[in-house]
């Protein structure tokens, strides 16, 4: 009679508990329109709003000097019909004003652009560096370009909740539509 003995690998066991921890929300929810577009859980809020809070309030008088969604320096949401692309322009770690936005210094090897579900709007907003936030705690959305009319109240419905998610944080929104702010 033979006897087989396992050998306990900690690594082997801790990686299968976190592959298995990470996959379960998606087994148990399954990917569907529905849970792409549902709002944010009320206590990732208030943790996200807590870390948010230490952004200081915006400074109206250098955001509303924007106007055009390509100079736009804070975080701002393109919105669509099921997800929301957040786009982040990092701070530039050269201190010096030469070569600012040129060949070696551009502003879009900077920027960021990360497509997100709106449940998880909190905790992307919260991963945001204090640094990529000049104008303080406010953020710009808008409209995808190019919406097909039949998705356009999904958009609607998606920037209508974003909205009330962002001001759940204590977030300015600063809606623009067509590159021009209203």
């Amino acid at each position: 009679m033979s006897s087989r003995h396992h050998t306990f690998h900690p690594t082997a066991a801790l990686a299968l508990t976190a592959s298995v921890t990470l996959a379960l929300p998606a087994f148990l929810t399954g990917c569907n329109r529905a849970s792409a577009t549902a709002l944010p859980d009320a206590q990732d809020v208030a943790t996200a709003r807590q870390q948010i809070a230490m952004i200081p309030p915006p400074a109206k008088s250098r955001y509303m000097a924007v106007h055009s969604i390509d100079e736009w320096q804070n975080p701002y949401l393109t919105m669509q019909a099921n997800m929301a692309t957040l786009h982040v322009t990092l701070a530039d770690a050269n201190p010096s004003q030469i070569g600012v936005g040129g060949m070696l210094r551009p502003v879009s090897a900077r920027r960021q652009d990360i497509t997100i579900r709106l449940s998880d709007l909190p905790d992307a907003l919260d991963a945001v560096p204090e640094t990529a936030w000049p104008y303080g705690r406010v953020v710009a959305v808008e409209e995808a370009h190019g919406t097909p009319k039949s998705d356009e109240p999904a958009v609607r419905r998606n920037l209508e909740n974003t909205v009330k998610t962002l001001n759940d944080l204590g977030v300015v929104v600063y809606d623009w539509t067509e590159s021009t702010p209203r």
